[in-house]
């Protein structure tokens, strides 16, 4: 009696290989690649029903099984603009309407910041995305496949906002910025307090002040820090993420999935 309120299918394997993941995402976190590529290697049949598909577009969203079991993807290709997060809050109300499951593949740098992007709404926006993932009741598993970083976290279903499990890449980074950007931030603050004394701050010191910086964030942004601290269920090798995937919303759908009831949501 398993998902009795899902209409399952039968299971069909992806149409390109899983190992293909190696060399599809980047070493480098800074390097964009498609997201889609990643979902291509682990729904059935490579099939993916795009929602939205050229609105929001640093968000991909749509409907896919996996091993025979209807889901609804949300993942990053990018930062998240104000139609991002409006797409997704959508999105997310749908799946929930029609009680199907949701996977979040994150690979998310924040929100947009800038005068232009907040005078616009980003605030209000990503409250609503922020909302919609805080209160689905739907079965959330969330995959970190690359950074995961800042707000984004928040809106792309962390580990505050209750997925039954969260899993993480080995390439994968977590922290409320990244490294070189804390670094950044924090040389700045420091070159101007002793400019502002009249002082000089050389390359070589700025250099030797970001250092330890980097190293800190390089450290306990690693997901074997995060997984040892229990603040994950486990690094996953990427060709398994499909076989992951399937045996975390088994083990979900043992329970009915509830009604959702949104709260009244910005507008």
């Amino acid at each position: 009696n398993k998902a009795v309120s899902l209409k399952l299918h039968k299971a069909i394997p992806p149409l390109h290989p899983a190992d293909e993941l190696y060399g599809i995402v980047p070493t480098d976190l800074r390097q964009p690649y498609d997201v889609r590529e990643v979902i291509a290697r682990v729904v059935d049949g490579s099939e993916f029903d795009e929602f939205k598909q050229n609105y929001g577009t640093t968000l991909i969203t749509g409907f896919a099984h996996l091993h025979g079991m209807p889901v609804g993807i949300i993942a990053n290709n990018g930062v998240l603009f104000s139609e991002s997060a409006l797409k997704g809050a959508h999105f997310i109300e749908l799946c929930c309407q029609r009680k199907i499951p949701l996977v979040f593949l994150q690979n998310i740098t924040g929100f947009m910041v800038g005068r232009k992007y907040e005078a616009g709404g980003i605030a209000k926006d990503g409250a609503k995305l922020v909302m919609a993932v805080a209160t689905a009741r739907v079965p959330k598993v969330t995959v970190i496949v690359g950074g995961s970083f800042g707000a984004g976290n928040y809106g792309m279903c962390g580990r505050a906002y209750s997925p039954r499990f969260l899993w993480m890449w080995p390439n994968a980074r977590i922290s409320v910025m990244g490294g070189e950007q804390a670094a950044t931030v924090l040389a700045m603050v420091k070159r101007e307090g002793i400019e502002r004394k009249g002082g000089e701050w050389t390359a070589e010191e700025e250099a030797k002040f970001k250092k330890p910086i980097l190293m800190k964030y390089e450290h306990e942004g690693h997901p074997l820090y995060s997984s040892a601290r229990l603040w994950d269920d486990g690094i996953i090798d990427p060709a398994r993420t499909r076989e992951v995937l399937a045996l975390s919303l088994s083990a979900a759908l043992n329970a009915e999935i509830e009604e959702t009831r949104f709260g009244v949501f910005r507008m």
